[in-house]
């Protein structure tokens, strides 16, 4: 085929250059309406008229219109050497000269048949092939006008009205479809008719760009069929039913609900059958499992008829005076609008087998709960060893504004074949509405179809009118096949329209007066679909009523029901979280440590590397000190406590998954999780060999592509599918995390409350003041504290025996200062019987610190050690001063809180002064606050001025957070008033930091002082 490939442009221009030049081709006009003589919108000249037409001639006479001078003779050669001897020639043009040289002495029919015009036929072919979907009938409404391209024209390939009952013959070796060298001798109408039908019809098919001659060859198996698919009565019967159910419905609440915003599918109910034919398809596959990610439209209608929720708790939604059932220990949550939940159903399917169906919940910004889908997704292929990928699915339904314009859209495609975060394919369907909002497609998007971002990832893309719902079906069930077939993904763009507003309360005459007025005549799809069945007498009219009373009647019933509905405990934990306590259960603390054998064991299995492994000499050294540090117990870094914390979860067998951006090496050189030979490029992955026989996935670092919204997402879907796993996403640095500022506003600061759904996701987030400018220092630690959920001027109950603080709050934010405490807080994630986001400020210049080491003692379970006190071998939310401190110091004059690295810098200056009377805290979990270990050190130091210190600008760090809840702390204890809470940082700022190094030096120094001065501090700074 590399002949054919690469002449096909050459050939065209050629073509057309000839045609031009003979005067038979016209430019095109007003269409003729023909359905018998194929030509389109072209008008042929007598034969007198157009006598400069190429004619059919043999090879010898081909000239230099056609191909050059050289390339004739190269042909005429090549056929003389093949009739001599076909071993003369390449395979490919053996198997062509056999075709057109054996046909033409066994058919009198083409007998005529000239190489020249099999070329042409060939040309034509592959246009429809790659063209064709620009003369398909797609828009139900007709309002679309679009150039057909030229080279769909069978004149413009040098053919006349007197070719069409002349026979051909088009076959080509190692091709598939109308191109296949098995199809029969067919005449030129026939050909033209049958290529018109397969993609110049109610579908349009884009493939032509996959560079994959196999994957092409099976959808022209499945394109290009001797004759037009149809189905049978059953089948029709079964699609009227589920497209009367999906109208019915739309149509009960519109008449139910009129002032409500539903966001209904009017204008595009076929998506309904569709789905379910496509599920129906996948289930006959193999697969067991679909999660499901979609936007607000059309979900209600989703929800109810293809994910079974009860409709009578759907009609209760829109019931203003509906309230939740009020049981003991069920938490319900804020909530959100019914158009935004989940839901999960085990569906039986047309075969007689059920599939589970997954909905992920999901907000407002359209196309965010993409990437969440895959993660949730490829959690499941994990856990239920599905290696291939053949058993769990992902779905996502799309509009066509967001799909051309939000950015997480093509992140989320873009992770389609990346090594740890394929799902082997996702079928993504977009219901084209050809409006976003009120925005137009020519405003709305630069290219020609919404879909066209998906070609740079070679999926095919099925155009179908949505008018159609036998096309929907087909195209929804061959999207099934291709995934299954070939593991990547695949669209199905379903072209209709929307037959109210954005909403239903919206007026969309007032910026599409054109398309609503054809939209108001427009019958609907279920119309067009009854009288096609009348008039093909697969059904009668007494059949269709019969559904209509059906379906009428149960939609009436479980309106009447839902006035009484009242809700079922909700279902906001799957199997995997059977046990797991809602924030309003009582969850006890348990420690974290663990065993010192056990810790050496692990150690020594993720410090040494083989025998014939040649890593880089700073690598090896790195090895080679950590192994040191586990045989002495003394100096562990920060990363060998984050290796520890991991193996000895992998080791009481949890999944452990860290992604990021150069998270295998880590972004400050410092993880080498992921180590590379440095002669065979072999990689070696200490963590993979903790335990013998460990499953290579169970401990996953991988790095991730330049994406912080999509990667973010999918470890977010990742850490909701099972609470056994420590899930971590690492940022670069940590204020590019902003990237990904709709996931942490919309998912995981909310997303429990609104959608009862628990996730332990791992975030790090490096951050500190170390001189690196203004983007490289804070990772805008105030946002993350800013959204949670606390009442700063309220104290919790904090007995440990009651304290349900964590359950309670939204998320946790720590910023640590020890190996040991990063250790802790990490098992601490897996070690309870609920789950939360951590938000973590991860060090930079700690990772080196000379003072920023813990010993092993402070990692193990034995109660009594130097590292051991009151809250016992777990994370330590306060870390209280170093010195030895009895309980009550009346002589401290000034208490220090701070959180972070500065602590080591105002260490250091304590030091340097030998200031003996302050005392410095740090707090390592500033979200939920500690108030009880506040509270002991205020005790502690009865007459201390209490200052807060920070690196950050007042308006940014955790200043505005901790002063009230300061002062509550200290109003209970009667201790001063909100001015007693001293600040010490820097100014405000419209940046994070400066950008030159001096300035940053000169402001540290001067903070660190200003913290340790004999002067009392003035309120605020």
């Amino acid at each position: 085929m590399a002949w054919f490939r690469a002449g096909y442009s050459a050939a065209r221009i050629a073509i057309r250059k000839t045609l031009c030049h003979s005067g038979s081709y016209m430019t095109r006009i007003q269409g003729l309406a023909s359905h018998n003589r194929s030509f389109h919108r072209t008008i042929f000249r007598s034969k007198a008229q157009a006598s400069a037409t190429p004619q059919s001639m043999p090879l010898s006479k081909l000239t230099d219109n056609f191909l050059d001078a050289t390339s004739s003779v190269y042909l005429e050669e090549l056929q003389k050497a093949w009739e001599s001897d076909p071993n003369n020639v390449d395979e490919s043009w053996d198997n062509f000269f056999k075709n057109f040289a054996g046909q033409s002495v066994t058919s009198a029919g083409i007998s005529g048949q000239t190489i020249q015009e099999s070329m042409r036929l060939l040309l034509l072919v592959k246009a429809y092939q790659v063209n064709g979907h620009m003369k398909a009938s797609l828009d139900p409404l007709d309002l679309e006008e679009r150039e057909i391209p030229d080279d769909l024209d069978p004149a413009f390939h040098g053919f006349t009205e007197a070719d069409l009952d002349r026979e051909f013959f088009i076959g080509v070796w190692n091709m598939s479809g109308f191109l296949s060298d098995n199809r029969p001798v067919m005449t030129l109408q026939s050909i033209l008719t049958r290529l018109q039908q397969a993609y110049s019809g109610h579908v349009g098919y884009e493939y032509m760009h996959i560079d994959d001659s196999a994957k092409c060859n099976w959808l022209r198996d499945k394109i290009e069929t001797p004759t037009p698919m149809t189905y049978n009565k059953e089948r029709r019967e079964v699609f009227l039913n589920r497209l009367t159910w999906s109208t019915y419905f739309e149509n009960f609440l519109a008449t139910k609900m009129k002032a409500a915003k539903r966001f209904g599918l009017e204008g595009g109910e076929t998506l309904i059958p569709g789905m379910k034919e496509m599920f129906d398809r996948a289930s006959d596959l193999g697969v067991e499992n679909i999660v499901v990610g979609m936007p607000h439209r059309g979900r209600l209608n989703v929800l109810g008829n293809v994910f079974r929720k009860p409709l009578a708790q759907i009609f209760s939604e829109f019931d203003k005076n509906a309230k939740s059932l009020d049981e003991v220990g069920l938490y319900t949550g804020t909530g959100d609008v019914k158009y935004h939940l989940g839901t999960s159903y085990d569906r039986p399917t047309r075969a007689g087998r059920r599939i589970h169906l997954s909905l992920v919940a999901n907000p407002s910004h359209l196309e965010a709960v993409d990437p969440v889908v895959l993660g949730k997704t490829r959690a499941k292929q994990y856990y239920t060893n599905d290696a291939d990928r053949s058993r769990n699915m992902a779905v996502l339904i799309h509009g066509d504004g967001s799909f051309a314009g939000q950015g997480v859209v093509y992140e989320t495609l873009h992770l389609s074949a990346l090594p740890n975060y394929t799902t082997g394919g996702t079928i993504h369907i977009v219901v084209n509405n050809q409006v976003a909002f009120t925005t137009d497609p020519r405003s709305g998007r630069s290219s020609q179809y919404c879909t066209d971002a998906a070609k740079a990832l070679n999926a095919p893309i099925f155009h179908v009118n949505g008018d159609d719902i036998e096309a929907v079906a087909y195209v929804c069930e061959l999207a099934a096949e291709w995934r299954q077939t070939f593991h990547s993904d695949v669209v199905v763009d379903i072209i209709c329209y929307r037959r109210f507003g954005h909403n239903e309360v919206d007026e969309p005459f007032f910026t599409q007066p054109k398309m609503y007025k054809v939209i108001q005549k427009h019958p609907s799809s279920l119309e067009i679909y009854q009288n096609k069945l009348l008039e093909s007498r697969d059904i009668t009219q007494e059949d269709i009523d019969r559904i209509h009373r059906k379906v009428n009647t149960i939609l009436n019933e479980e309106y009447s029901n839902s006035k009484d509905y009242v809700p079922k405990r909700s279902d906001w934990l799957s199997s995997h979280w059977s046990g797991f306590k809602s924030p309003e259960q009582l969850s006890r603390i348990r420690n974290t440590g663990v065993n010192l054998d056990v810790l050496k064991k692990v150690g020594k299995a993720i410090t040494v590397l083989p025998d014939d492994f040649k890593p880089h000499k700073q690598v090896k050294k790195i090895y080679d000190d950590r192994a040191q540090m586990i045989e002495t117990g003394e100096g562990i870094d920060w990363a060998l406590a984050e290796g520890l914390a991991f193996a000895t979860l992998l080791l009481e067998g949890n999944h452990v998954r860290l992604s990021g951006q150069d998270v295998e090496r880590g972004t400050f050189s410092h993880r080498h999780a992921m180590v590379h030979d440095q002669e065979s490029w072999k990689q070696y992955c200490p963590l993979d060999h903790v335990m013998m026989g460990q499953d290579e996935e169970m401990f996953t670092v991988s790095n991730s592509s330049l994406s912080e919204f999509g990667v973010l997402g999918f470890e977010l879907g990742y850490s909701m599918e099972n609470p056994n796993a420590l899930v971590m996403w690492e940022a670069q640095f940590g204020d590019f995390s902003n990237g990904a500022q709709v996931m942490f506003d919309q998912f995981l600061s909310g997303g429990e409350s609104k959608w009862l759904r628990q996730s332990g996701l791992v975030v790090l987030l490096p951050h500190g003041y170390d001189g690196q400018g203004p983007e490289h220092s804070s990772a805008r630690l105030e946002r993350f504290l800013q959204m949670n959920d606390s009442d700063p001027y309220v104290v919790p109950e904090m007995d440990s025996s009651l304290r349900k603080q964590i359950q309670g709050c939204n998320w946790q934010v720590v910023n640590v200062t020890t190996p040991a405490n990063y250790f802790h807080v990490l098992r601490r994630q897996i070690h309870r019987d609920f789950r939360k986001p951590l938000v973590v400020m991860s060090p930079k210049n700690l990772l080196r610190h000379k003072s920023c080491k813990s010993n092993l003692c402070e990692f193990d379970d034995v109660q009594g050690h130097p590292g051991f006190d009151k809250q016992g071998t777990r994370f330590k939310r306060l870390i209280r001063d170093q010195n030895d401190h009895s309980d009550l110091e009346e002589g401290i004059r000034r208490l220090v809180l701070c959180s972070g690295k500065v602590y080591y810098e105002l260490e250091e200056e304590r030091n340097r002064l030998s200031e003996k009377d302050v005392a410095i805290c740090r707090v390592e979990q500033l979200c939920p606050f500690p108030y009880d270990l506040v509270q002991r050190e205020l005790k502690r130091y009865p007459n201390a001025e209490i200052v807060w210190c920070q690196e950050e600008p007042m308006n940014m760090g955790a200043y505005s957070y901790i002063a009230p809840r300061l002062y509550t702390t200290m109003r209970t204890m009667g201790r001063g008033s909100f001015e007693d809470v001293k600040y010490v940082g820097r100014a405000p700022s419209a940046s994070t930091a400066t950008g030159f190094y001096s300035n940053h030096k000169d402001e540290q120094i001067k903070l660190v002082q200003l913290a340790m001065q004999p002067e009392p501090i003035k309120y605020p700074y």
